[in-house]
């Protein structure tokens, strides 16, 4: 029953947070313009000086513009709790006769339909400048879902920095801090074989990696020119995405619970 409960509190925080991005859309509007501007920017200016050997550039970008687009989505979940705290919405919620968990609950499901809709308009905008899906529907959808359940792992993660912290602002840079390694020492835009060697080995480690080329293989987007890889996360991405996402919910959902705690102690 206590679940249920559970569940049932998580679904009306969820559908609290999507009401405000109904009511307030310009954070749906920002969260696509800036992925936008990298597919545009890699396709027509980065593009043309990164050669990809046995494919168009533009094909092999996408799954990495998607594996960079759900990691900064999942970001709102650690500014909204960190605004939510400020606000003293948090402490509102405490007064009333609900489960502790649905604050975080409620909050990562929705972001998690945030990130849906900005990836289906990445999908759109990807196929407007030349991006082709080669595999079945079956799995595409599969591409989908994966990147999807890697944002929401990723999400609590960010729960937990914006439960750390006192501020969205402070929030902010120290998810930037986070985020732009962990984008960029991979695969997303470049070859990870075409970095220097010591870079090359943390990129090839890199969950974002094994996501994005996970991504790109269940998208038929991989070069058959492409050497094979060396190391087992990306020999076999899906299942190195699916272990990252239950090594992210293990460490990180009961951390953001232990901080959620804390912070409402303050």
């Amino acid at each position: 029953m206590k679940l249920l409960q559970a569940l049932a509190d998580g679904s009306v925080v969820a559908k609290r947070n999507l009401i405000k991005i109904k009511r307030v859309p310009d954070l749906l509007v920002f969260s696509t313009a800036a992925p936008i501007m990298f597919v545009l920017l890699f396709a027509y200016v980065f593009g043309g000086s990164i050669e990809i050997p046995g494919m168009d550039y533009r094909e092999f970008l996408m799954a990495g513009i998607f594996a960079q687009t759900v990691l900064f989505g999942a970001t709102i979940t650690g500014s909204g709790l960190a605004e939510d705290i400020t606000k003293g919405i948090i402490d509102r919620f405490r007064s009333l006769p609900m489960a502790r968990s649905a604050v975080l609950v409620g909050r990562t499901t929705s972001d998690l339909v945030n990130n849906a809709l900005v990836i289906l308009i990445m999908m759109i905008t990807g196929l407007l400048v030349g991006w082709r899906i080669h595999s079945s529907p079956l799995e595409a959808l599969a591409a989908v879902g994966l990147l999807l359940l890697f944002a929401y792992a990723f999400s609590w993660a960010m729960a937990w920095i914006g439960l750390l912290v006192r501020s969205p602002e402070v929030f902010n840079n120290a998810s930037f801090i986070f985020i732009f390694p962990i984008t960029y020492i991979a695969n997303t835009f470049v070859q990870s074989e075409k970095l220097p060697s010591v870079l090359r080995h943390i990129a090839e480690w890199n969950p974002v990696s094994a996501v994005t080329l996970a991504a790109r293989e269940l998208f038929g987007n991989t070069s058959p020119l492409a050497p094979p890889p060396d190391v087992w996360p990306l020999q076999h991405p899906v299942l190195a995405s699916l272990g990252w996402v239950v090594v992210f919910l293990l460490i990180f959902v009961p951390l953001a619970n232990y901080q959620y705690k804390k912070a409402v102690a303050r």
